[in-house]
């Protein structure tokens, strides 16, 4: 589940699609399956604005990503983050959006970091750090006093610049006198994820994509600089209805419009960089394990968090391996059941100091293939009505394009 607008109602009306529509075909292969680790210091989201910063000219920065050559004479960047537009979601979305079609020459693909969420992607691109560093390490994760931060739902408590300790890459281009400037939704201003993502930049509302345009035109006609917009229809209709479903096909036709405005308004020395924070995948009814019909599943369990892709489980002293071994007997081949020392030591976090650890489950279940583990009783009962998820470690969540458009 993710998208800033999915923790403020965004899922209401996703049991009729689910009880009604049932579940639509994505039309994703085997290939899309597949796990694919993030590719850290070589292609990842923590990898692109160290590169745009690199090609500005900001002091300490390095162009990971080899950009230089594709924006040779720019001074001005925009960065565009379709939320949901994976690399596997392109050629459907081509249909609808013919202008990605036209990007599609020299693009290549990056990967999310680990867990494959928007809150953990966001604060990924904006501090160009791995997620073990910066802290934000699920769409929802255990606080120290045991209660549950939903980073789509978080405003001062706790506080964004101490959970987020590290400075986000605005901050740093705007010491250097580059100016930053972020257009997204009027709502999500000063929220604890923009803090913890965004902070550093001057701050644009944009209601709807229209406005999302125009702010972004504005900022980059206005001088050299890095300007940031976030458009989150298309993951929005995903999770509502499904990859494939009319409405995703209207909010790809919209994100065609958008980008179509965009390309064509770009002023003199200015690129466009369009990327996503995640892919999705539909998930079958067959493929939803429930932790709440399950009583094993819930045996020793004292705190549950994370997503239903990736889930967080929190033992009872004592009785953690215990955990492990009855959902590996449940889930068998459908998920890789580690602990939390186990999935730390494979790499997929990034290097977790002491002060983070505690923030991911004891117990970490990464879905596979076409599986959701959900958590009935510990949730809200809309998350399991949802039709598409992320999250997790398939090429079809992790897989992100990288187009530019000059």
């Amino acid at each position: 589940m993710s998208g800033e607008e999915a923790g403020s109602g965004g899922a209401a009306g996703v049991g009729t699609a689910l009880g009604e529509g049932g579940v639509p075909g994505d039309g994703l292969g085997a290939d899309a399956l597949v796990p694919v680790r993030p590719a850290y210091g070589s292609g990842s989201l923590a990898d692109l604005l160290p590169s745009v910063c690199a090609v500005l000219g900001v002091p300490g920065s390095r162009d990971v990503l080899g950009l230089a050559p594709a924006l040779d004479g720019v001074d001005r960047v925009g960065v565009l983050l379709v939320d949901g537009l994976g690399s596997h979601q392109l050629g459907a979305a081509s249909a609808y959006a013919p202008v990605l079609k036209d990007l599609a020459p020299g693009s290549r693909s990056l990967t999310a970091g680990f867990p494959s969420t928007t809150p953990v992607s966001l604060v990924t691109l904006g501090t160009g750090a791995l997620p073990g560093a910066h802290g934000v390490l699920g769409f929802t994760t255990r606080r120290p006093d045991g209660r549950v931060l939903n980073h789509i739902q978080w405003h001062d408590d706790p506080d964004p610049r101490r959970w987020q300790p590290v400075p986000t890459r605005f901050e740093t281009a705007a010491a250097a006198g580059i100016a930053v400037t972020v257009v997204s939704k009027p709502e999500f201003r000063g929220s604890g994820l923009s803090l913890s993502a965004n902070r550093g930049a001057v701050y644009v509302g944009a209601s709807n994509a229209g406005e999302l345009a125009a702010g972004m035109l504005a900022a980059l006609s206005a001088g050299p600089g890095i300007v940031y917009g976030y458009h989150p229809d298309l993951d929005h209709y995903g999770h509502q209805d499904g990859v494939e479903s009319s409405t995703w096909q209207a909010a790809a036709a919209g994100v065609g419009e958008l980008l179509d405005r965009l390309v064509h308004g770009l002023p003199p020395r200015s690129a466009l960089l369009v990327i996503a924070d995640h892919g999705q995948l539909n998930i079958p009814l067959e493929g939803r394990v429930d932790m709440g019909d399950i009583p094993e599943l819930a045996d020793g369990v004292v705190g549950v968090a994370g997503e239903p892709r990736v889930r967080y489980l929190y033992a009872a002293p004592g009785a953690r391996d215990d955990v492990i071994a009855a959902w590996r007997g449940v889930l068998g081949s459908g998920a890789w059941v580690l602990s939390r020392e186990e999935a730390v030591a494979q790499g997929w976090y990034g290097p977790v100091p002491d002060g983070h650890l505690g923030r991911i489950g004891e117990v970490v279940v990464i879905c596979l293939e076409r599986a959701v583990a959900l958590a009935t009783g510990w949730e809200p009962p809309a998350v399991g009505k949802l039709i598409a998820y992320h999250g997790s470690v398939t090429a079809a969540e992790m897989t992100i394009p990288l187009l530019i458009a000059r």
